[in-house]
């Protein structure tokens, strides 16, 4: 499979043009060409710039200051943050822009020309899907401390959701506890999911004394749905309660998310009667794990 990658990564490259140093017959690399795209007409904050396109600081200043030294950018600081900087196009930087644009939908032409219609439809359907598994490939999961901005982001965002989705609103203090101490190891874990560094999904568990935990705060950014997320965040959260002893996992739900429930059922999850008094439960899940399980993945941490 790792053979197969490689190939592909090896026609893409020479067929898109990225072997060149002159990319679309240009004056500028790929790297220049993509960040002058991804600047765009409103200009861009440096940070996420480099979040977008997974760049390390030094390698995204050297981008930056070619494409100042060619007065194609400018990067100014915010007048109220200094740690804060953002790029916007010259007027001359906004001219290549649109002529790099140009080429792109010449070379993307190129492409599809020799093929036939029905090929044409392959290709295009064959790139989404290429598109749909890379973009889940880069979802990064990791440990999360409940305290951490990312880890509040998306409870908040969890909230959100189920107080639209719900009959009548959705109140955590009436719901059963999962709070920092609980999601804290010892007591539970909580993982966090983010794409280009913004955090885009969470889940928990939350351990007993009795070989028995429960699986709380599963939620998935819609943007990103669709992308086997809930269910890559449901199985670490298994693989890890099992490294922890855990026999059974429970969990709760409510009728308004049926595409949980699907989830649930569809990993092997079996309805059971109600074991606790959670308010907004509507079907009460277990699942037994198996001993087998592998050891639980080194995840990396984000405590601060």
């Amino acid at each position: 499979m790792i053979d197969r990658v490689r190939r592909f990564n090896r026609t893409v490259t020479q067929r898109i043009g990225a072997l060149n140093d002159a990319f679309l017959s240009s004056d500028r690399s790929l790297g220049q060409a993509r960040l002058l795209w991804e600047i765009g007409p409103q200009g861009c904050d440096v940070r996420l710039l480099r979040s977008r396109l997974d760049l390390n600081s030094g390698y995204l200043s050297r981008l930056l200051r070619s494409l100042k030294d060619d007065g194609l950018v400018v990067v100014e600081q915010s007048g109220t943050d200094g740690r804060v900087r953002t790029a916007h196009l010259t007027d001359h930087g906004l001219t290549e822009r649109a002529m790099l644009d140009r080429r792109s939908d010449d070379a993307a032409a190129s492409i599809l020309a020799p093929l036939s219609v029905r090929q044409r439809t392959q290709l295009i359907t064959a790139m989404i899907e290429v598109e749909r598994l890379l973009v889940a490939s880069t979802v990064l999961v990791t440990a999360c401390n409940p305290r951490h901005p990312d880890a509040r982001s998306c409870l908040r965002a969890y909230f959100s959701e189920l107080s639209h989705r719900f009959d009548g609103g959705f109140d955590p203090t009436r719901s059963i506890s999962a709070d920092e101490e609980e999601l804290t190891p010892p007591a539970g874990l909580l993982l966090v999911a983010s794409l280009h560094s913004e955090p885009v999904g969470c889940g928990a568990v939350k351990f007993h004394d009795d070989a028995r935990a429960e699986i709380k705060r599963m939620w998935v950014a819609p943007t990103v749905r669709g992308l086997g997320l809930g269910r890559r965040l449901l199985a670490d959260l298994e693989v890890h309660a099992a490294a922890n002893r855990i026999r059974t996992l429970r969990l709760e739900t409510n009728r308004a998310l049926d595409e949980a429930i699907g989830l649930y059922r569809a990993v092997g999850y079996h309805e059971v009667l109600a074991f606790n008094d959670e308010p907004y439960a509507d079907y009460w899940f277990e699942k037994t794990l198996d001993r087998s399980t592998a050891p639980a993945p080194n995840l990396p941490d984000r405590e601060h």
